[in-house]
């Protein structure tokens, strides 16, 4: 059986880097960041590109679903909204697959205390403080798993995870290799 992770979280939850550990510590694994959906100069976000980009996620989930190589996918993105789940899910075939819809969470201080260091390294610019802070409150109307991250470095997030996965999926295979 197949596993799904949609992992959803504002901008500097910390979404990517989870993924990218929980790639490294899973067998038959693949990961798609949806950001790498649309990475455009400059970016444009437009009715066209907002259809594009779900289409380009579709058609990449559904692949590496149908792909036998692969038994756990990982997708990360911003997903704040219900609906961009909803739309997601709908495109997919996920027939003989768990899926597990995980939204990072942490509060307002961590967030900003994040942000701000991603800011003083030049990875970020300034404005993604106020634009992160203004989808922080949107994660709690979703039906989705939530994991407070606030206190939780990206390792014990992954470590979480695959806690929770034990039943199947990331956290099997975790407890297999140990």
């Amino acid at each position: 059986m197949k596993n799904l992770y949609l992992i959803g979280g504002t901008m500097g939850a910390g979404k990517t880097t989870v993924c990218r550990i929980l790639k490294q510590r899973s067998d038959r694994c693949v990961f798609l960041d949806g950001d790498w959906c649309w990475d455009m100069q400059p970016f444009q976000v437009t009715p066209e590109t907002r259809k594009m980009v779900m289409e380009n996620i579709i058609f990449l989930l559904n692949n590496f679903l149908r792909c036998p190589a692969y038994e756990n996918i990982l997708f990360c993105w911003v997903m704040h909204e219900q609906k961009i789940i909803d739309d997601i899910l709908a495109g997919l075939d996920t027939s003989g697959c768990r899926v597990r819809s995980i939204s990072l969470v942490l509060s307002e201080k961590a967030l900003r205390e994040r942000l701000q260091r991603d800011v003083a390294a030049g990875i970020r610019t300034g404005d993604i403080i106020s634009r992160s802070l203004e989808r922080l409150p949107m994660y709690d109307r979703l039906d989705t798993e939530k994991i407070d991250v606030s206190d939780l470095s990206p390792e014990q997030t992954a470590e979480r995870i695959m806690k929770y996965g034990q039943n199947g999926g990331i956290g099997q295979e975790k407890e297999q290799k140990i």
